[in-house]
């Protein structure tokens, strides 16, 4: 499904297909209608220009399949062309993939590119991933990865099974289990951080995480998996996806993560930068759910980038 990209001036009719059912109608028209401010989406659904089987609904309808929307001429943002990714890049992430069936993609994304577009880039890993797969148009992601985080990324194929998933992530039918180096060492081998975090927004638009009573409750599950000199190789279990969590947690326990520019240690990232790191050592290394239709988990594991296997051969 399609429209112009400049002014449309004609009614359009839309056959609502399998996949987009259960969808509110104003989120499909915000998603469907790129470039269009939200508040003429909602304009036009308020005065009755977007009808559904010839009849005025409310921005609350849920979509059924077979449906036909009607969508009045509207003017769209001018789209820059699309520009053909390298090759070398689609090659890399067509070899990143961990599983594909008809209803997901697990990926073990790479670290340095990021999940999408926006914010001064062109392009992330949806972007190329719509490229690899054209035939595929309801292409989403199901969680984010930071830019410089590795590991299992899960990518819905289809609406329905994206709302499943979040619906899992949302009752913590989720289990998504992450590899850290960290600083430090601690006197038990499993702790549990459960600070609230708030996201704050520095001069300069610079976006930092901080612990603070007023933020989201915030729970990630700490056990060590190998002892170092001076660091610690552990597993971080979350139990809530607040943004930048992790990183956080590990810093509120002075063991920050290495190569964390943001949250770290200046001296011990310098070090280990001299060692051989240059990069988070952070790495998505395991997703398990299951699907409510099935008896059976699904589990997936990325295995860690040679990068990091090199350095912790460094250090034993």
């Amino acid at each position: 499904m399609s429209l112009p990209e400049k002014t449309s001036n004609a009614v359009h009719i839309l056959a609502i297909e399998s996949g987009y059912e259960g969808q509110r109608i104003d989120n499909f028209l915000i998603n469907y209608l790129k470039g269009v401010p939200k508040s003429l989406v909602y304009r036009i659904l308020r005065k009755g220009e977007v009808r559904v089987n010839k009849g005025r609904i409310q921005a609350s309808y849920r979509l059924q399949v077979g449906d036909q929307v009607r969508i009045p001429p509207v003017r769209m943002a001018e789209k820059e062309p699309q520009t053909r990714l390298d090759d070398r890049l689609l090659n890399r992430l067509e070899a990143a993939i961990l599983f594909e069936d008809k209803r997901v993609i697990v990926l073990n994304k790479p670290s340095g590119l990021a999940v999408h577009g926006g914010s001064g880039l062109n392009f992330g890993v949806i972007e190329a991933v719509r490229q690899m797969r054209p035939d595929e148009r309801q292409l989403e992601l199901v969680h984010r990865l930071d830019r410089d985080t590795s590991g299992c990324l899960l990518i819905a194929k289809k609406r329905s099974a994206l709302r499943s998933l979040h619906e899992l992530m949302r009752t913590g039918g989720i289990d998504k289990r992450y590899l850290a180096l960290v600083n430090g060492h601690w006197h038990r081998d499993r702790i549990d951080v459960d600070v609230p975090l708030l996201k704050n927004t520095l001069q300069g638009g610079e976006r930092v995480v901080v612990v603070d009573p007023r933020g989201k409750e915030s729970l990630t599950r700490f056990s060590v998996r190998q002892r170092y000199s001076h660091y610690m190789l552990v597993e971080a279990r979350l139990m809530t996806g607040r943004t930048h969590q992790i990183r956080v947690h590990a810093a509120h326990l002075d063991t920050p993560i290495l190569g964390d520019d943001k949250y770290g240690d200046a001296e011990a990232n310098k070090q280990a930068r001299s060692l051989g790191l240059k990069r988070l050592f952070l790495h998505a290394e395991t997703l398990r759910f299951r699907w409510p239709d099935e008896k059976q988990d699904q589990h997936f594991k990325a295995p860690l980038e040679p990068e990091l296997n090199k350095f912790l051969s460094a250090l034993k």
